[in-house]
């Protein structure tokens, strides 16, 4: 059995569970922030059986885009504020982060 970690971005969150509540893997969703943009992602916790991973993965690839999004750059800290213009920089986003661990044993209560 293993289990599969994916960070998704919020726009991607929910069609991303309703394909995977599609094809019968159960999920369980986490509201966390990301480090770099600090803005709101989905951690989802997929247990599946090994023959399984990789039809998870194709689901999860197929519903998580990764597209360009403009954002302004974080003021300089320590630095004189009054001379930083702020110039928006494009960013990649979406897409998926996933992390496969080995479960040793499964309980439900």
């Amino acid at each position: 059995m293993k289990l599969i970690i994916a960070v998704v971005q919020d726009k991607d969150s929910n069609r991303l569970i309703n394909a995977l509540s599609g094809e019968n893997f159960q999920t369980t969703k986490l509201a966390t922030t990301g480090g770099f943009l600090k803005e709101g992602n989905t951690t989802l916790m997929i247990g599946c059986q090994n023959e399984y991973v990789d039809e998870a993965l194709s689901v999860i690839k197929d519903n998580c885009s990764q597209r360009e999004q403009m954002v302004a750059p974080i003021s300089p800290m320590g630095g004189n504020a009054d001379s930083y213009i702020p110039k928006p920089v494009k960013v990649e986003v979406g897409g998926a982060t996933v992390f496969i661990l080995p479960i040793e044993s499964f309980f439900r209560f």
